[in-house]
């Protein structure tokens, strides 16, 4: 396997001031559809990963936030279809607007215990683990 079978994903853990989560949930269609997700999504080439979040996370919610506002938590390694994905995990807590799904069938706020008992992609799943220490 070379750089090219890599697929670099960026996603966040947006938390509120209850300790919540927003987790997207894949539309019909779309692989692994009805499942619940980080938002999140490919790193373009010559972006940085910090760029990217904050790219898609305006494009899939209406959100605007600050590179310097995400932090970096976790990251999953997974096989994907031929490929291999390297997902990784921020925390924001700060963000202009309210979240509106563009790109999602729903969105949801729940705590990182709720988030164990919800399907959700193979690559996210080891990152919910990281979440239910710091929330």
């Amino acid at each position: 396997m070379d750089a090219s079978d890599m697929l670099l994903v960026v996603a966040a853990a947006l938390i509120d001031d209850s300790g919540r989560v927003l987790l997207q949930q894949r539309p019909p269609g779309k692989p692994m559809a009805g499942l619940w997700e980080f938002p999140g999504g490919k790193i373009e080439h010559g972006e940085s990963p910090e760029s990217a979040l904050a790219r898609e996370l305006h494009e899939e919610l209406g959100l605007t936030l600050s590179v310097k506002d995400l932090s970096p938590i976790a990251f999953a390694s997974e096989p994907l279809a031929g490929r291999h994905l390297l997902l990784l995990l921020y925390v924001a807590r700060t963000w202009q607007g309210e979240p509106v799904a563009h790109h999602a069938t729903e969105l949801r706020w729940v705590t990182p215990v709720e988030m164990r008992g919800m399907p959700m992609p193979p690559a996210d799943v080891p990152l919910v683990a990281a979440l239910v220490g710091m929330v």
